[in-house]
């Protein structure tokens, strides 16, 4: 029992200063009403050394990321996969990233650019900026100043040529070369590799031993030289169509002289290609192949090899074979690839569905923009993806997306400072990108955003040189 004095005394101040302390009986509930008494918590970031993405949504915090950073940390594998459908801004990302990861010392760019209009590829703006000039690759004046790339330039080992030309001949056939195909195919290239020495060899004498295979060629099998000739016609007819058709100008002689490889971005405009076309695959697959040979080094640097309209690789077994030892191989040497895709049923569902497996397990990142509710649960489904983003995907506003970084799963806003809404949003893109406009508050972001991104990267580069 309370002393009576204290009882009085509280009565008093009661009276004075209102009722100061208030007793409640005990409340029995459950741990999910309960939670409201927590305070929020956002998942933990990817680090604080790279290139700066955007902010993450429920929390405000910034998005740093880098894969060459996170690579053998956080990540398996450096390869991304960016999705999602046309007017969400998936150009404005890629041009930002590439951006940003150019201001490190030891960043190399190639860009495949299969977009374009007026004339000129989508990324013509940012190349000018940065002093490039782009590698167009135009069928239509590649006889007169066009770029050639050759794909029995001598920098290319002879089994790349070899198993460059097969994929050449096997996507514009639709399927493989049989056995008879094939040896008629490796004799010719071998007795060319073996006699054209005083220039680099072209497509035109591989074409040419197709025609008129050599009497040696069929002696080694014990064949007639008539079988050895119709063996090798229909692959003749295929190369005749880079040589003298439709293609013509652009792989038929020696690679052009003056195609700088030590340039930070290297543009490969190929917006003058119609991009249904079997051309757009073929184009994709010599390219790719090229740059095996020809860009990627044991120099320590890390490269960037991203790829518009990547399901022209992805959606073809051979072309998806090739590139996916090229991203087995890459790795090693510091290459990270970047496929940009507009549907994942384009792939998954397609004649390269096994390819297209292997290839999409290598992309330890994957960034998806909105799509409709169906897609969305198919791409849940393939990526494995947690619930509650395969829901919010269909809901999700332009600029902002699903980031899944090795199974870290969150909600990025991307934001584009001042200094580069000029690049970015140009007259192709407004119909794509303009519509991630920021809001007016974001203004004073920007700008922090840009000064924090030159602060990371004057401390990172001491550390990725």
């Amino acid at each position: 029992m309370r002393d009576p004095l204290s009882v009085l005394t509280d009565a008093f101040t009661s009276f004075v200063f209102g009722k100061v302390e208030t007793t409640r009986l005990p409340v029995r509930t459950s741990t999910g009403q309960a939670q409201a008494v927590y305070l929020p918590t956002a998942a933990p970031g990817l680090g604080d050394s790279g290139v700066i993405i955007g902010r993450e949504v429920y929390s405000g915090k910034g998005y740093i990321y880098d894969p060459f950073q996170l690579y053998g940390q956080q990540l398996p594998a450096p390869h991304w996969l960016v999705l999602g459908e046309s007017g969400n801004g998936k150009s404005a990302l890629e041009k930002t990233y590439v951006l940003r990861q150019l201001r490190f010392r030891d960043r190399q760019v190639v860009v495949l650019d299969a977009q374009g209009e007026d004339g000129v590829g989508e990324w013509n703006l940012i190349a000018q900026e940065l002093g490039i000039t782009p590698i167009r690759l135009d069928p239509m004046v590649a006889n007169d100043s066009g770029i050639r790339l050759n794909p029995l330039d001598p920098s290319i080992t002879t089994t790349g040529q070899l198993a460059l030309l097969r994929t050449i001949i096997e996507v514009a056939m639709g399927h493989g070369l049989d056995e008879r195909a094939g040896f008629a195919l490796k004799v010719a290239h071998a007795y060319v590799t073996e006699h054209k020495t005083d220039r680099q060899p072209i497509l035109t004498d591989i074409v040419e031993q197709l025609r008129h295979p050599k009497a040696e060629s069929a002696e080694a099998m014990n064949v007639d030289i008539d079988d050895v000739r119709a063996w090798g016609l229909d692959v003749a007819l295929v190369l005749d169509r880079l040589v003298d058709g439709d293609l013509r100008g652009m792989f038929d002689g020696p690679t052009t002289v003056g195609i700088d490889l030590d340039a930070p971005l290297i543009v490969f405009d190929l917006s003058h290609i119609d991009r249904n076309s079997i051309a757009m695959p073929i184009l994709m697959a010599i390219v790719g192949v090229w740059l095996e040979h020809t860009w990627i080094r044991p120099d320590r640097k890390k490269r960037i090899f991203l790829v518009e309209e990547a399901w022209h690789i992805i959606n073809s077994p051979f072309v998806a074979q090739l590139f996916q030892r090229l991203l087995k191989f890459g790795r090693r040497l510091g290459l990270s690839f970047v496929a940009v895709v507009h549907h994942l049923s384009d792939v998954v569902d397609g004649a390269a569905a096994k390819e297209a497996a292997a290839i999409l397990k290598m992309a330890s990142t994957r960034t998806i923009y909105a799509q409709k509710a169906d897609e969305a649960r198919n791409t849940g489904r393939v990526l494995g993806l947690p619930r509650w983003a395969v829901e919010i995907i269909p809901t999700l506003t332009p600029g902002i997306a699903v980031w899944d970084v090795n199974g870290n799963v969150q909600v990025v806003k991307h934001l584009i400072t001042e200094k580069e809404r000029p690049l970015v949003y140009t007259d192709r893109a407004m119909t794509e990108s303009s519509v991630t406009d920021p809001e007016l508050e974001w203004e004073t972001e920007q700008r922090a955003i840009l000064i924090e991104q030159q602060q990371l990267n004057g401390t990172s580069q001491s550390t990725v040189a």
